[in-house]
């Protein structure tokens, strides 16, 4: 299997898209496509020709871009089959378990609904890249929109199985105010204590702070240690991840 080279555009207010290129055959895929304007900067910037767009879900800052991408180009829409009537000009639908190759770059499909019912996620596993949409966010995770808390932790714990080593690509630049929110949640934690102070002094300088590793998300992110007893103690729910889960979801829609 080949290694992408990803390229991570920004677009509309805080969205992230990405370009993935692999070189042996020269294909490229655009995940999340909010709007085509950058896609078409980036394309031009590295000469790279679009043969894949890559849906995680259907919401419109992350399908918007479908319609004009593929007029110019006639690339491969590719989005999750459990919700392909809401993906505009779905040509492939994947689910939980599929592989999807884009040239010699293979991803593995899982199905995560919560933040929509019908979310998928892509993990290329040789190039240590999880696109995960709106699911999980560095420090954070989406809002339930059209899923239960019980949906989404089954969801989380399909992405927190990947190796510490994998690259969390993520739809937004939320990592800052989760953090914030994370430190009420964890305030004794001194792995997320520091990654705060990094983050602001990155967003200080109008730097990313996507991606980062599953491992520094296992170490910082509340919503994936809704396992942890400390966690579970807090929230009046031992031995429940379900409902510390459900518990943390529900002071974050009110921070």
């Amino acid at each position: 299997m080949a290694k992408l080279v990803i390229r991570q555009l920004q677009a509309l207010k805080d969205n992230y898209v990405y370009l993935l290129h692999e070189p042996d055959s020269g294909m490229t895929g655009v995940v999340d496509p909010s709007e085509a304007a950058p896609v078409f900067k980036g394309l031009e910037e590295t000469g790279w020709r679009l043969t894949h767009i890559l849906n995680t879900h259907h919401h419109h800052d992350h399908t918007g871009g479908n319609a004009e991408l593929k007029a110019a180009s006639n690339a491969i829409v590719v989005g999750p089959r459990a919700d392909r009537e809401r993906i505009p000009l779905i040509d492939v639908a994947v689910g939980d378990g599929d592989s999807y190759a884009m040239g010699g770059a293979v991803a593995r499909v899982f199905d995560v609904p919560g933040h929509t019912r019908g979310h998928i996620a892509f993990w290329f596993s040789e190039s240590d890249a999880l696109f995960c949409g709106d699911t999980l966010f560095l420090m954070g995770c989406g809002r339930l929109f059209e899923g239960t808390p019980a949906q989404m932790w089954n969801s989380l714990g399909k992405l927190k199985a990947l190796p510490p080593a994998t690259r969390v690509y993520c739809g937004h630049e939320y990592t800052q105010a989760n953090a914030r929110f994370a430190l009420t949640v964890e305030p004794q934690n001194a792995a997320l204590v520091a990654r705060a102070k990094a983050v602001d002094a990155a967003r200080a300088q109008g730097k990313s702070t996507v991606p980062a590793t599953m491992g520094e998300e296992l170490a910082t992110n509340p919503f994936l240690r809704a396992d942890q007893p400390a966690l579970q103690a807090a929230a009046g729910a031992p031995g429940d991840a379900v409902a510390t889960f459900a518990s943390i979801r529900q002071r974050k829609d009110k921070f």
